[in-house]
């Protein structure tokens, strides 16, 4: 490289170190007004999330990145990150308390990692908050009788027995809710042991999550839907989506979505442990789309193995879904075996005809993803 080149280089490296700088001042200008956004919708009990508002800036936004020659995916990549920010800032703020008079609300199993995070929500929109572990339960009558909602969320496998052991003698008109993945039974608990309102809630995400924005929230409804209704409010204004279902169709789909899903990410990790495979080795040689396959498995070992046993064992229904998958993978690798390469396209054209639509907008969708997986590469 020539000294001319480098000096080159070096001046136009400097511009780009400058306009990062700028960019840098803006992010932070930015910040600012979204936490006086928050401040306004707090006041007002709006929901942090806006779906109405959010598709009609992109969309501007990208109209504006078109005109100006700037990829218009590149402008809502970078905004999407953006309000991802924006809505972890927001929440700091704390919400709107829909209702004032409730009394304390007590979490049972709340020093648990799910348990932990409604307990934080709650206290940002302003309740008072007690935590009844495994080990308080001797002040569980005093709790209980200032109790405007008693929040259980504890094992699935213990969820019934302790309900039924433990809450029938809760204020009639305390609002008794369950956080668990299965519905069917713990509802008929509930509404077995409580004459008050019952409803069944099941996030649809890991306590993990910076902010509930986005995010889906499974209501299966019990008994006196006008005493709850203001605690689905307050799951809404803190960002989350409200499904509601038949707690049979739940527990149905939840056999697919959760309880097949990761009994095969624990089967394939089972299978890489015992075959002894190099995971550098694999990372090394892997395209975008098994990274993130091989991170969405190895993310299920970075957790507590008793949360998923929990899960694949807490219905009879999980095993015939799962001894079905496992039907389904003789079959296919006979096909493999007898080197029927036409019935294996066979199969491809059937399940693609089943997918429809939705084929191409998956497609659409994981090469966002996989485009974000490859931006993380540091090597």
């Amino acid at each position: 490289m020539t000294e001319k080149t480098t000096a080159e280089l070096e001046k136009l490296r400097g511009l780009i170190d400058g306009v990062d700088n700028q960019l840098l001042h803006l992010l932070r200008k930015r910040l600012d007004l979204v936490a006086q956004v928050g401040a306004v919708k707090h006041a007002a009990g709006l929901p942090i999330y806006a779906p109405a508002r959010e598709a009609a800036m992109l969309g501007k936004r990208r109209e504006e990145a078109q005109a100006m020659g700037v990829n218009p995916q590149l402008i809502e990549d970078v905004l999407r990150r953006l309000m991802r920010e924006s809505y972890l800032s927001e929440k700091d703020v704390g919400f709107k308390q829909i209702k004032p008079d409730l009394g304390q609300i007590v979490i049972i199993g709340g020093k648990g990692q799910l348990g932990r995070l409604f307990a934080q929500m709650f206290s940002l929109s302003g309740y008072r908050v007690q935590i009844l572990d495994k080990d308080d339960w001797q002040v569980a009558d005093s709790l209980f009788a200032g109790a405007g909602l008693v929040l259980v969320t504890v094992p699935i496998g213990s969820t019934c027995e302790l309900i039924r052991s433990r809450l029938g003698s809760l204020p009639k008109d305390c609002v008794l809710a369950d956080l668990t993945s299965i519905k069917e039974a713990p509802l008929n608990a509930m509404l077995e042991t409580h004459n008050g309102p019952v409803v069944g809630l099941h996030p649809m995400f890991g306590p993990d999550v910076g902010s509930l924005a986005k995010q889906v929230v499974v209501v299966c409804h019990g008994r006196g839907q006008t005493q709850y209704q203001w605690l689905l409010e307050q799951i809404g204004i803190w960002g989350a989506r409200l499904v509601e279902a038949e707690a049979v169709r739940h527990d149905k789909a939840m056999q697919l979505v959760q309880a097949m899903r990761h009994f095969s990410s624990f089967v394939y990790g089972l299978n890489l442990c015992r075959e002894q495979a190099d995971i550098d080795s694999l990372l090394e040689f892997s395209s975008p789309i098994y990274r993130l396959e091989l991170a969405m498995v190895g993310r299920l070992f970075a957790q507590d193995p008793l949360l998923y046993a929990d899960i694949i064992f807490a219905q009879q229904g999980s095993l015939e879904a799962i001894a079905d998958y496992l039907d389904n993978y003789r079959e296919a690798l006979a096909l493999l075996q007898a080197g029927d390469r036409q019935g294996f396209i066979s199969r491809f054209n059937e399940v693609a005809s089943w997918f429809g639509d939705y084929a191409a907008q998956f497609q659409r969708e994981s090469r966002a993803m996989l485009q974000s997986v490859n931006d993380m590469k540091t090597g």
